[in-house]
């Protein structure tokens, strides 16, 4: 993926005003576009397939399914998949899961918008 091109981005989480600022959040960002949402792992990983996105926002803690779980569906469907799991949970907890699963990163909720921007790029690009 090159710096210019425009940045698809799913996001998978349980709580709609979760949803609702990170778009708000990525909408401020011209070469991030979100492409698709869920609110639980069933549908991420059933909505995932038509979204043909670069970068996958994953909630560690979802309804159905977790994030983790989620995670290793995908991973066997898209290998290259850049996926970048979100989380209440402080770092040291799930963190180190997350990646052996395959994510690309993991960010807190508490996380500064620019943080996550940076974050998106940052895995979309391979880094």
């Amino acid at each position: 993926m090159t710096e210019q091109a425009t940045i698809r981005v799913f996001i998978a989480d349980d709580h709609a005003i979760v949803r609702e600022g990170l778009k708000q959040i990525l909408a401020e960002s011209p070469d991030i576009i979100v492409a698709g949402e869920a609110e639980n792992g069933l549908d991420a990983i059933r909505l995932f397939r038509d979204a043909r996105c670069h970068v996958l926002l994953l909630d560690i803690s979802m309804p159905d399914r977790s994030g983790i779980e989620v995670l290793k569906q995908i991973k066997k469907e898209y290998p290259e998949l850049a996926v970048l799991m979100l989380s209440m949970h402080r770092e040291d907890q799930y963190a180190i899961r997350s990646l052996k699963a395959g994510a690309a990163g993991y960010l807190t909720k508490q996380s500064a918008p620019a943080e996550l921007v940076v974050a998106i790029r940052q895995v979309a690009a391979g880094k």
